[in-house]
């Protein structure tokens, strides 16, 4: 399923945000809590997770600081959790302190994973996003188009 939309549900007083009934089912047989590299919470089915973990962090060179930098960043700063019979997340107070969360936030999609946010950094950050949407894709496309021509490219 390909997360998608936003939608507004609010923190409970026991750390808990119920997740949108049509993203449940795909969460069901798990879930993985990052900390985003923006102030926000991801929220991956842990087969994705998973695999975005193995095609992107743990191919990193072992030797590299750096890559171990941000392996440890990744995997010290995440959660298995599963969903509870009401359809909630239980998040933890160090992820839910990260993101700025209490009471409203909210939840977007990602395409294979979901975010949760404070609404003012959403907020912003939509707006930045916005701005910048033109260039980026004009940066991404040219950035593709440099890869196609490289032996064993695209193209």
């Amino acid at each position: 399923m390909t997360f998608r939309g936003l939608h507004e549900h609010s923190l409970d007083p026991k750390d808990r945000i119920t997740v949108p009934s049509p993203y449940r089912k795909p969460l069901a047989d798990g879930i993985v809590l990052i900390k985003g590299v923006e102030p926000c919470v991801e929220v991956w089915p842990a087969a994705a997770a998973e695999a975005m973990e193995t095609g992107t962090l743990s191919g990193l060179n072992p030797l590299s600081r750096d890559a171990r930098r941000l392996q440890r960043r990744f995997f010290a700063h995440s959660a298995a959790t599963k969903l509870d019979s009401a359809g909630r997340i239980l998040l933890n107070k160090k992820l839910i302190e990260y993101a700025g969360l209490e009471g409203r936030c909210v939840i977007t999609g990602m395409g294979s994973k979901l975010e949760i946010w404070n609404p003012e950094e959403w907020l912003a950050e939509d707006e930045e996003n916005e701005k910048q949407t033109s260039a980026l894709t004009e940066s991404l496309a040219a950035q593709q188009a440099a890869q196609a021509m490289l032996p064993g490219g695209a193209g």
